[in-house]
C-alpha cells in the first residue's frame, strides 16, 4: 500500500515537470491548449492509478477508525467528589451518566420505616482467593477471582470485587458510621446485587489491617499479591439480617435496577484504620438520594 503512494507522489512529480516545460513564458493559452489541459487532467483522475490511490486512503481511514473509538472509549470523563467533579455534577459531565441526575431509584438513600418481611437467607459461599488490590483513584478495592458466590433464594450471583467509602455511604434511620464496605456481585444474565457492610469504631479488623499493609503506591494499578491469601468473610458480622431495595450503582454511571442488601449488624474497624483510608480518601462517599417511595424491606 506505501509502495502505491510512492508511485503516486513520483507520477504526480513527473506531471508537474511535464507541464512547467510546456508553459510559454509569456501570453496566454489558447482554446486547443485549455482543451488539452482538461483532457489531461480528466484521464489523470480516471486512471488506474489515481484509483488505487483513493481506494488506499479509504481503506486506511477505515483501519483507523477502530483505533481512533477506542482512544475515546478508554478515557471517560472524570469525576470525583468535590469542586466542579463532585456528585451533584455527575448528570452533567457526560450524557453517558444522565442517570445520576435524572434517574428515579439512586442509592444510597436513608434508610427508615423498613418493612419486616420474611425473606430468604443470604448464603455467603466465598472462597480464599490470593490478593488482588488497586486504589482507582476513587477508592480502595480488591478484585476477586472467580468461585465466590451469593445466593438469595433461586438467584445465585459471582463475587466481582468490593470496595470501601468513608464514611460510609447508607444511612439507618439518619446515622451512618465512619466506613462501610460494597461488595459487588452478579448474576448469569448481567443483574447486579451489592452487600453493604456496615463498620462501627472498636477493635481492628484483621483483614482490614492486611489490605491497608498493601495499598499500592501507585494509583489506577492493581497488584496482585500471591503471598497473602484473604477471606471475604472476615469483613462481614456474624449475624446476617439485612434491608433490602432496588437502587443503583453508587458512582457514575449510576445505573439503576441494582438489588441492595443493607446487613443490619456492625462490623468493628478501629480509629486507626479508619484514619489510615481518610489520609487518602477524606471523603468518598455519595450523598443520599430520594427514595421516591420506594419499598424498602428487612429481613425477620
Amino acid at each position: 500500500m506505501f509502495a502505491e503512494v510512492e508511485s503516486y507522489r513520483e507520477g504526480v512529480q513527473g506531471r508537474n515537470r511535464h507541464h512547467r516545460s510546456a508553459v510559454q513564458p509569456c501570453g496566454r493559452l489558447n482554446e486547443q491548449e485549455i482543451l488539452i489541459a482538461r483532457t489531461s487532467k480528466d484521464s489523470w483522475m480516471h486512471s488506474e492509478f489515481f484509483r488505487r490511490t483513493v481506494r488506499f486512503a479509504s481503506l486506511l481511514s477505515l483501519l483507523l477508525l477502530p483505533f481512533v473509538g477506542a482512544s475515546q472509549e478508554s478515557h471517560p470523563p472524570h469525576w470525583g467528589y468535590s469542586g466542579s467533579e463532585a456528585p451533584k455534577r455527575w448528570g452533567k459531565l457526560d450524557p453517558a451518566y444522565s442517570a445520576c441526575a435524572l434517574g428515579r431509584a439512586q442509592s444510597p438513600i436513608n434508610i427508615t420505616h423498613p418493612v419486616l418481611a420474611d425473606l430468604p437467607t443470604l448464603k455467603l459461599d466465598y472462597k480464599a482467593t490470593p490478593l488482588n488490590i488497586i486504589d482507582n483513584g476513587h477508592t480502595i478495592q480488591v478484585n476477586l477471582a472467580p468461585g465466590s458466590t451469593l445466593t438469595v433464594g433461586d438467584k445465585t450471583y459471582d463475587l466481582l470485587q468490593f470496595h470501601f467509602h468513608h464514611p460510609s455511604e447508607e444511612y439507618v434511620n439518619g446515622k451512618n458510621v465512619p466506613l462501610g464496605a460494597h461488595l459487588v456481585h452478579k448474576d448469569s444474565e448481567g443483574h447486579l446485587a451489592v452487600v453493604a457492610v456496615l463498620f462501627q469504631e472498636g477493635n481492628a479488623n484483621p483483614l482490614i489491617d492486611t489490605l491497608w499493609k498493601n495499598i499500592p503506591a501507585e494509583k489506577e494499578k492493581a497488584v496482585d499479591v500471591p503471598s497473602v491469601s484473604i477471606q471475604v468473610v472476615d469483613l462481614l458480622p456474624t449475624e446476617r439480617g439485612y434491608f433490602t431495595y432496588a437502587g443503583s450503582l453508587t458512582t457514575p454511571p449510576c445505573s439503576e435496577a441494582v438489588t441492595w442488601y443493607v446487613l443490619k449488624s456492625h462490623s468493628s474497624v478501629s480509629p486507626e484504620q479508619v484514619a489510615r483510608i481518610a489520609k487518602i480518601y477524606p471523603n468518598n462517599a455519595r450523598p443520599i438520594q430520594p427514595a421516591n417511595g420506594r419499598k424498602i424491606q428487612q429481613s425477620k
